[in-house]
């Protein structure tokens, strides 16, 4: 039998670490995700930017606010699933399910770089001129994988379709910045928002403006 890198009793070591990672408190799960590897569709990509999403009661902008229903279901865990949400009737967005089963929090995966399988990315985006762009943005990120429903409540530290690994190298601290969400109507000043520095595949800042009525 081959033997490939995650098969190696370091990568398991690993994966065991990430699903430790991924089962504790929401803000360094969130952290923790970036530099991991999303395998989906023939295609690999490096979380560059991620966006922590805490339970009901606590956080206006989940989708769990409200408490349990059939779209959020999964969000109450337990922690390494994926939460697969559609939005503006057009994108599909990804999250990491985290923290303790039956309480609800997930990290949206914002942002990435195709580290494998680039001539599918491209092909799946083929208006997207540089490839640092092809995955910049939630629904870049989905489009470019190929992430549609099927992949809601895949487990992401299997061997299934839909697969997450750690980092090829660790992330240093000093690489991680943190800062507001995007996008949200809801405590959208929290600085949940987590990147890595200078990385070229983040997304664009743009701070939530709330409308005014006339």
């Amino acid at each position: 039998m081959q033997i490939t890198p995650d098969d190696t009793p370091t990568a398991e070591a690993g994966l065991g670490a990430l699903a430790d990672l991924l089962a504790g408190p929401l803000l360094p799960a969130a952290r923790g995700l970036l530099g991991c590897r999303l395998h989906v569709g023939g295609v690999t990509a490096r979380i560059t930017e991620v966006e922590a999403y805490a339970g009901s009661g606590g956080d206006p902008a989940s989708h769990a606010h409200r408490g349990r229903t059939p779209r959020n279901a999964v969000m109450f865990g337990p922690a390494g699933y994926a939460y697969v949400y559609f939005t503006y009737g057009m994108h599909w967005c990804m999250n990491v399910v985290t923290g303790v089963e039956g309480e609800a929090s997930a990290v949206l995966l914002r942002a990435g770089e195709v580290v494998d399988g680039l001539a599918t990315a491209r092909e799946r985006r083929p208006a997207i001129r540089r490839d640092l762009d092809l995955a910049r943005g939630p629904a870049r990120l989905c489009s470019a994988l190929g992430v549609d429903r099927e992949a809601y409540g895949a487990y992401l530290l299997g061997d299934g379709p839909v697969r997450l690994r750690p980092p090829a190298r660790p992330v240093p601290p000093e690489a991680v910045v943190a800062g507001p969400r995007v996008g949200v109507t809801g405590a959208h000043d929290l600085p949940w928002r987590f990147w890595l520095d200078g990385d070229p595949t983040v997304s664009a800042y743009r701070r939530h403006v709330p409308r005014i009525r006339r």
